[in-house]
């Protein structure tokens, strides 16, 4: 059956769904501890935006070189954060012209897939996680435990650390930009279908879908990087709101995330 030939799509879900909630869930942590530390939202929020900077001007230019290489017309480009009138926070935009589902999709999805590169060029190449991961899989705790606690020894960890985590809590797409995302699935659904109906049952096993397999295994690294990151990081900043929270008596009402 297809559906067995799909690890890469079931091990995508294992690390996405995980990491979607830690990532917003941190992402609120941190917003509530920066107002607590500074007493003053704006401060806080503004202090907040600038921690993300990286990320968020990789997210952002993302679109905008998307849309440049389909040649969708852009608009503004803001990289300064702004409160909506739903209570959410924006730290950035891009306008584009609104064109076919398939090019808004694509240029949707953009952050996603070049993050994703990001996320596996550091973890690979600058925090040297590859031995790692070849430790975990071999089961050889005492050798990965050994890795873990070197890894900040290698040249300018800290820097690629930040630059990853930066990255990994910025490189979700937005419901913005997300909105093409349901026609442009069922569009593929629908060529799927059709292929099949075609005679390609064969093709579409052998060529097509070992592809989509890859491409899913590939993307599932690069979450399950970003859900050791921000996983690692929520406890300790959860801790430190309730802790301010306490010490400060008062409580924090939390506004709507996209």
């Amino acid at each position: 059956m297809w559906f067995f030939g799909l690890d890469g799509f079931m091990w995508l879900a294992a690390c996405a769904i995980p990491f979607w909630f830690a990532q917003r869930w941190l992402h609120r942590e941190l917003q509530g501890v920066l107002v607590l530390l500074t007493r003053r939202g704006e401060v806080g929020l503004a202090i907040y935006a600038l921690l993300f900077f990286p990320g968020v001007l990789l997210h952002e230019s993302s679109h905008f070189v998307a849309a440049k290489l389909l040649r969708v017309r852009t608009g503004k480009f803001s990289l300064f954060p702004r409160l909506l009138p739903d209570g959410r926070l924006q730290l950035g935009f891009v306008e584009t012209e609104k064109s076919d589902i398939i090019r808004d999709a694509l240029i949707g999805a953009a952050p996603l897939f070049i993050g994703g590169a990001a996320m596996l060029w550091i973890g690979s190449q600058q925090l040297g996680l590859t031995p790692l991961a070849g430790l975990l899989s071999g089961g050889d705790w005492p050798g990965l435990w050994h890795g873990l606690l070197n890894l900040p020894h290698l040249p300018d960890f800290w820097l690629w650390f930040y630059l990853a985590f930066t990255i990994s809590a910025t490189m979700l797409p937005s419901a913005s930009d997300r909105y093409a995302w349901l026609p442009f699935f069922l569009l593929v659904v629908g060529i799927l279908a059709a292929a099949l109906v075609a005679g390609a049952g064969n093709w579409l096993q052998t060529v097509f879908l070992p592809l989509v397999n890859r491409g899913c295994g590939s993307l599932a690294v690069a979450f399950g990087v970003s859900l050791v990151l921000q996983a690692g990081l929520l406890l300790p900043v959860y801790l430190l709101r309730r802790l301010l929270c306490r010490w400060m008596g008062v409580e924090l009402a939390f506004g709507k995330q996209s």
